[in-house]
């Protein structure tokens, strides 16, 4: 009696998701660096400052990162005492996804056209590198989801990614500037 193998995946789909996020990451940072900062992108009303409005931004995608990951979790059936196979912790996962990823949109063209990529100190240099790779990551995880063939431990290890670098991302911005200059508008 033979077997079939085991389900591999389609390996060249995750290899062309990788490839396309590491050029969008590489493309960010060239842009970073080469462009000559501004010091100013937006001025938000009701925020004092840009870096204000970019702190409470990220950290309000922050706060929709962790419900992504909670409702993946739950999903997945990962999360104790947490059914997730209703239609509404889907639908509860995509939208927090794309409400993050809009409330993400003007830190990032604040961070890229008013400061740019920078490095001169370890905070800022991992900062930098953290954004260039969570916006390649997270452009993997979106062609990652439109291929059917991928190998199922894919998902979940590059949706991680794309928590892990957004949780660094919060933590050398939002909380540093919390830290520094109180929880201040």
């Amino acid at each position: 009696m033979e077997r079939d193998p085991p389900e591999r995946g389609n390996f060249r789909a995750v290899i062309f998701a990788l490839a396309v996020g590491s050029l969008v990451a590489v493309a960010i940072g060239v842009y970073g660096k080469l462009h000559d900062p501004a010091d100013l992108a937006f001025s938000l009303a009701g925020f004092s400052s840009g870096l204000h409005a970019k702190a409470w931004l990220g950290s309000i995608a922050f706060l929709l990162a962790v419900v992504q990951l909670l409702s993946a979790l739950a999903m997945w059936g990962r999360l104790p005492g947490v059914r997730g196979d209703g239609r509404g912790v889907g639908v509860l996962h995509r939208w927090s996804g794309r409400i993050a990823v809009l409330v993400s949109l003007p830190v990032a063209a604040h961070c890229l056209y008013a400061l740019g990529f920078q490095g001169f100190d370890t905070r800022v240099l991992l900062h930098s590198l953290l954004g260039c790779f969570f916006y390649g990551i997270f452009v993997c995880k979106m062609i990652v989801l439109t291929k059917d063939e991928k190998p199922g431990w894919v998902l979940p290890v590059v949706g991680g990614a794309v928590f892990t670098a957004l949780t660094g991302l919060w933590l050398t911005s939002s909380v540093w500037f919390f830290t520094k200059f109180g929880v201040t508008f």
